[in-house]
């Protein structure tokens, strides 16, 4: 298995790129615009959400605790529109990052260590699909760098699996071969019922041969697009038992 090892520049870097994106695609279309991608949104609630996941985060990150954080409900200020709220929320992020120490103690939900540096990642890659959506809403949706979305696979097979948050519970069990063919990247993942393991292609795992049932070939794009739900695996390249895709589902 090959992966990218992001860091917060990286990260960061993304976020100065998809968060603009993001913006210009809620200026171009109505507040009440279907969000396509995401069924019962619309392009108002796609943005208040995403800028109280901002709110919320900033609220905890730099606090030194490891508890679980309270999340209120995040209220739009008076006489302020929906865009308004997520530019603020935004550039306030963005300020706070960019002086963050990623290993400051800080909360997540996954089972990693409980460093700040987890969420420069995770809103990078929260930006990046709600940029997508918000995008599709007005028919121009565009791809998610190629080096981005391959961290983005990797995230959801490193972090989204194995904290159990699969889109569908269910049991899985075969070995799942994901190709990002604009990445030079591959990984290999074994399901075991609900359980989930990233395999190194270079490593003997006793007598077990890992010889993949199920094989994605695609763009790292449209592989972490698929993963989200944003995009069906039947438009990519698949071979295989086609069932056990359905356990990499998250979102």
């Amino acid at each position: 298995m090959s992966r990218l090892h992001g860091t917060k520049d990286f990260w960061i870097g993304a976020l100065r790129t998809e968060g603009p994106a993001f913006a210009a695609a809620v200026a171009e279309a109505p507040p009440e615009t279907p969000v396509l991608s995401c069924p019962g949104w619309t392009v108002s609630g796609l943005t208040r959400h995403l800028g109280g996941v901002y709110q919320w985060v900033r609220s905890f990150v730099t606090s030194g605790s490891t508890n679980l954080p309270a999340r209120p409900a995040a209220e739009l200020p008076a006489g302020m529109t929906p865009l308004q709220f997520w530019q603020q929320e935004y550039d306030q992020l963005m300020a706070l990052f960019e002086g963050l120490d990623p290993e400051s103690p800080a909360w997540n939900w996954a089972p990693q260590p409980k460093k700040a540096g987890f969420w420069p990642r995770r809103l990078a890659h929260e930006t990046a699909v709600h940029r997508w959506d918000a995008q599709l809403a007005i028919a121009a949706g565009g791809p998610i760098e190629a080096k981005l979305a391959a961290d983005g696979v990797s995230e959801v097979l490193d972090t989204w699996l194995p904290a159990g948050r699969r889109r569908t519970p269910g049991q899985w069990h075969g070995v799942v071969q994901l190709t990002a063919t604009d990445a030079a990247q591959n990984w290999y993942l074994r399901l075991r019922g609900e359980g989930v393991a990233l395999l190194d292609t270079a490593t003997v795992f006793g007598h077990e041969e890992h010889h993949a049932r199920a094989q994605v070939t695609a763009t790292a794009s449209d592989l972490m697009l698929a993963l989200w739900g944003r995009i069906s695996f039947d438009t990519l390249g698949v071979t295989g038992d086609r069932g056990l895709l359905d356990g990499l589902r998250v979102g």
